[in-house]
């Protein structure tokens, strides 16, 4: 029997629509959940407070500025990086360049690492190598590097981070029309102008795409600071680079696992994850607006 063409296409879109809407849904639901039990506990203290000891009382300030700084430091290593690695890979390379498939088969690889293991690679090369070989350089071998700190789980989330960042800056270079480059060329420009004032520019939405990316990834992942820098509880900021920190995703693991009693302690579970997702959602929408006003600007 010949089904028509008009009904399949109907059916294709009631389940696309039906699937699309059922997402939505099920994020404002577990979104309503996380605001339904953390938003009785948010308070000035809360926020602005420091914990104590036990973490049944006092703030989340320490932690909320932990992960400020650790989304900071981790897209200052791992976007730059990202975007010179997506214009090699672009602008320098060939599709079937061995040296190009060579790199992109490291980032689809590098990409499907279980982000415990970059926490153990952070450990062993950053702390252990890094860290360890300065201290005996600088230090005479007294410890200071050689430590987990906010540096070490920065660049380690920076590595986890790095193949959205390639993907995305990567995807909008190719949007640039090829004219574009080739009459920036025939008037003199060199290729690393052409780059720095024809390609870069017309790119810049889709390398802050890749931030966007990166700071949604690293704001929420846990593992690969557990052994880099993460503290259970630390009720100052951290002075330097040198010091440990406490972080919103580690302090929602360490209350929901490790607690003597995770029922006392769920309603500053859910306020912990609802200001984590603020902080998450204000840091992607400054990027969001950051792009739309470069990209209505180069409309002009």
């Amino acid at each position: 029997m010949n089904i028509p063409k008009k009904w399949v296409g109907r059916g294709v879109a009631l389940v696309t629509g039906g699937s699309a809407i059922a997402t939505v849904v099920l994020v404002l639901v577990v979104i309503g959940i996380i605001v339904h039990g953390g938003a009785g506990h948010l308070s000035k203290e809360f926020i602005l407070g420091s914990p104590e000891q036990g973490m049944t009382e006092g703030g989340i300030f320490p932690a909320i500025m932990g992960t400020f700084f650790l989304v900071m430091l981790m897209s200052l290593a791992g976007v730059p990086i990202g975007t010179i690695t997506a214009i090699f890979l672009n602008e320098y390379v060939g599709q079937q360049s061995k040296i190009g498939r060579a790199i992109r088969f490291a980032v689809n690889t590098l990409a499907g690492i279980p982000a415990i293991v970059f926490g153990l690679f952070g450990l062993g090369f950053f702390i252990n190598f890094v860290g360890g070989g300065a201290d005996r350089v600088l230090y005479g071998g007294a410890l200071h590097w050689a430590q987990p700190n906010i540096l070490w789980a920065s660049l380690t989330m920076a590595l986890l981070t790095l193949p959205v960042v390639i993907v995305s800056v990567e995807e909008a270079i190719k949007t640039v029309p090829r004219d574009l480059r080739e009459g920036s060329l025939a008037l003199g420009a060199t290729r690393l102008e052409t780059i720095w004032k024809v390609v870069l520019p017309q790119s810049m939405t889709g390398i802050l795409t890749g931030a966007i990316l990166a700071i949604s990834r690293g704001a929420g992942e846990v593992a690969p600071i557990l052994f880099t820098g993460a503290a259970y509880f630390l009720p100052n900021l951290p002075d330097g680079l040198t010091d440990q920190f406490m972080e919103l995703g580690y302090h929602i693991y360490i209350m929901s696992t490790q607690s003597v009693d995770v029922e006392a302690t769920k309603p500053i579970q859910f306020a912990t994850t609802l200001v984590l997702l603020i902080l998450t959602f204000t840091l992607n929408f400054a990027a969001i607006f950051l792009r739309w006003h470069l990209r209505r600007r180069a409309l002009r």
